[in-house]
């Protein structure tokens, strides 16, 4: 609720400044082009005022997505996860294939809505297995903190972020490899590229 985030944004310290909370009034809907599964996607109305968008995304594992990147960050709103996550008139039922399908369906809407101007985070720390809304029941981060990627190119980073992963030593990226494969979070990427929302190749640049 928009009263519920009020109190979160004040006990967090974030209330110095004026927060807008997207869609405390109303929703719009973002058309979808070249997807399989939509032709718009519902996002908070107050995206509208903005005519551009920095994505902030602490990756991790997620019990559906198999991992929450900058792609699900943004895929994923009020509306539009029930919309994403329905099946045939019920609340749930997609197979993981079209989850993540209809994720990256929804992301497009905001990526193509930006145009150029958008850009993504990914901050590699405190990876757990389990989703930030887990709270202190999520399962305890194996895997070492690698550092903070970024880049305007979305299926580049969260590409970059999961073969940081794959690299780790054996014991650090297993819980989470399996999170990821068991829930085919995998095709979070293909489907991406395959709607043509970036470039599977990069270079890393290290700022250090």
């Amino acid at each position: 609720t928009t009263a519920g985030h009020r109190e979160t944004i004040k006990t967090n310290g974030l209330d110095f400044c004026k927060v807008d909370i997207m869609d405390e009034f109303g929703a719009v809907m973002l058309p979808v082009r070249g997807g399989r599964h939509f032709k718009e996607m519902s996002m908070g109305k107050g995206i509208m005022d903005y005519d551009s968008m920095v994505v902030y995304t602490h990756f991790k594992g997620h019990t559906m997505g198999g991992f929450g990147g900058s792609l699900k960050n943004i895929a994923i709103g009020k509306v539009g996860k029930a919309m994403i996550h329905a099946k045939e008139g019920q609340q749930w039922g997609q197979t993981q294939d079209a989850f993540m399908e209809r994720m990256a369906e929804s992301a497009k809407a905001t990526v193509d809505h930006f145009g150029k101007h958008i850009t993504f985070i990914n901050v590699m720390k405190n990876m757990s297995v389990d989703c930030d809304c887990a709270g202190s029941s999520a399962a305890a981060p194996t895997a070492k903190d690698v550092g903070i990627l970024g880049s305007t190119d979305l299926l580049a980073i969260d590409q970059a972020t999961i073969d940081l992963v794959y690299k780790l030593p054996e014991a650090q990226q297993k819980d989470l490899r399996e999170r990821i494969e068991s829930r085919h979070g995998l095709r979070q990427l293909s489907y991406m590229e395959e709607l043509g929302m970036g470039n599977r190749k990069y270079k890393l640049v290290s700022l250090d």
